[in-house]
């Protein structure tokens, strides 16, 4: 294990673990209403907001963004308000910016467009596929979703197979019908200011 490898094992295990720079990516966690999210944020913006378990992200951030990874509170600590703020329904629209490389070119417009489903709506995979001129990419539109490196912040959550039927989502579907609920009771709120 190289130098290198042992300071970014160090920043992520040890909390009190301060090196001599802040990390290049701020690598953390919050648990929430539909369960542990692992969070990295790069220089570009939230490059994750995931289900998956937080090593496997870890492996993957240093493969694909960078190796200096390790917590970081002045980034992280913005996201996880705006994540409080969301499930608690005082928010409706994200203003940390997303960082989709860890995506192909196809997944990263699909998931673009995601972020222009209005909040406390749905829409379909059809329709996605439509929106980005693809419309018999139905399965690849499904893919680019079920790879989203940024769930919730970029709402994958809000597409749906059909009025009947909300489909497969990365956290489950209790934690997909408890974000639709949240966006549902946050809708019939008047927005506050920001929101």
């Amino acid at each position: 294990m190289s130098s290198g490898d042992i300071d970014a094992l160090l920043r992520v295990t040890s909390p009190d673990y301060i090196g001599t720079s802040h990390p290049e990516i701020a690598f953390g966690t919050l648990d929430g209403p539909v369960g542990r999210l692992t969070l990295a944020v790069t220089a570009r913006g939230v490059v994750a907001c995931s289900y998956e378990d937080e090593n496997v992200v870890f492996e993957r951030i240093s493969k694909e963004v960078g190796t200096f990874i390790g917590p970081d509170a002045r980034r992280l600590d913005p996201v996880r308000r705006e994540l409080d703020a969301y499930f608690s329904a005082r928010l409706r629209a994200f203003t940390t910016p997303v960082d989709l490389r860890l995506t192909t070119q196809f997944a990263r417009t699909v998931l673009q467009m995601m972020l222009s489903v209005p909040y406390g709506t749905v829409t379909t995979y059809r329709e996605i596929a439509e929106r980005i001129g693809r419309p018999r990419a139905l399965r690849a539109v499904g893919n680019a979703l079920a790879s989203n490196p940024v769930c919730v912040i970029v709402p994958c959550h809000r597409v749906v197979e059909s009025d009947a039927v909300l489909g497969g989502y990365a956290g489950g579907a209790a934690a997909k019908e408890r974000l639709l609920r949240i966006e549902s009771t946050g809708a019939r709120r008047r927005p506050s200011a920001g929101a």
